[in-house]
């Protein structure tokens, strides 16, 4: 197939984007390489993929729908990984225009352009932070998600209603993926992981939020990707048992679903930092400090029904993949 993956030079899109040449997959990457972070990390990652010979990379921002337009016309693209997004909660508390731009208007092109070129099925990157204020756990996508705690999040709901919409006027096939904490080689410097990592390594403090009493379902980039990629060959189908009296807020009478993609065990914090503390045979001087705004205490996914439609199971577990993490670090940045 031709797949396009936008956001190709991000922590997740690089790494579907491989497990996608891998198995034959003619990929196009396209990324506006914004300053959000340190480009030379995504020009790295764009590395990796130039040795494929079934990889093009296109220099475009989603937010520019000539652009966009014109990429889809000039391609048969026959499915849209869309992973392109600005990205990170407490960014979006001081600057909101870049997620109306990017995680707004870009996601308007996509659907537009995918609705135009006749796509056979769009899968988006949703997030957890849509569960917000939600308490029971695990968050299940039968529960609705209406009480978001920061722009991001809204702007990722956004995302899933104007998917629906498309699904529903134009049967479009869409399938959102709310992504749970993710972590692994190649990972974005303004996560936890590489913010420990990092501090521990030069014997600076690291800032521990809500006094670690925090819980995330982390999961391996590996799993992750190889999720993303199952979802993408399960085209999204209509719900035959949908009942609009008790509507179901996964899935529709269009061919619209949503699923988590988690590991579907969280972890303490202070667990997390203990196995990096081991990876590194070092401990980490500890900065206690209150809860950010925006932020959540606890995440834990329910991925009951992305392992019943396609046999999804995370198998890295949290020492396995922290091992793997911080080898990864140690001999980038010392590189």
């Amino acid at each position: 197939m031709k797949i396009l993956v936008t956001g190709a030079a991000g922590f997740i899109g690089m790494h579907v984007a491989r497990l996608l040449l891998e198995r034959g997959d003619e990929v196009v990457g396209i990324d506006n390489l914004n300053d959000y972070y340190d480009p030379r990390l995504k020009h790295a990652r764009l590395d990796q993929l130039a040795p494929y010979s079934r990889f093009c990379f296109r220099h475009i921002d989603v937010a520019d729908a000539p652009a966009v337009a014109a990429l889809f016309a000039g391609e048969c693209f026959e499915r849209v990984v869309h992973l392109a997004a600005q990205a990170g909660v407490r960014y979006s508390l001081t600057n909101p225009q870049a997620y109306v731009q990017s995680n707004l208007v870009g996601f308007a092109n996509i659907l537009e352009a995918c609705r135009h070129n006749h796509v056979r099925h769009l899968v988006y990157a949703s997030s957890s932070s849509v569960y917000g204020a939600n308490a029971r756990m695990p968050f299940s996508v039968h529960d609705e998600v209406n009480h978001p705690v920061s722009l991001y999040a809204a702007t990722k709901k956004s995302n899933e209603l104007m998917a629906h919409s498309y699904s529903h006027l134009y049967g479009l096939p869409t399938t959102g993926l709310r992504y749970f904490t993710v972590y692994g080689p190649w990972g974005r410097p303004d996560m936890s992981p590489w913010l420990f990592t990092s501090a521990i390594l030069a014997g600076r403090p690291i800032d521990v939020f809500n006094h670690g009493r925090m819980q995330r379902d982390f999961t391996f980039i590996d799993d992750i990707a190889e999720g993303t990629v199952r979802v993408l060959d399960r085209i999204a189908a209509p719900n035959p048992d949908f009942d609009a009296a008790a509507p179901d807020a996964g899935s529709s009478r269009a061919p619209y679903r949503v699923y988590n993609i988690g590991n579907h065990q969280p972890v303490e914090l202070m667990v997390f930092i203990e196995t990096i503390e081991r990876a590194l045979g070092m401990e980490a001087k500890k900065n206690f400090l209150p809860m950010q705004a925006g932020d959540v205490p606890a995440t834990y996914a329910d991925v009951a029904d992305l392992a019943r439609d396609t046999g999804f199971a995370p198998k890295t577990p949290l020492a396995e993949g922290i091992a793997r993490w911080t080898a990864w670090f140690r001999t980038y940045v010392s590189g």
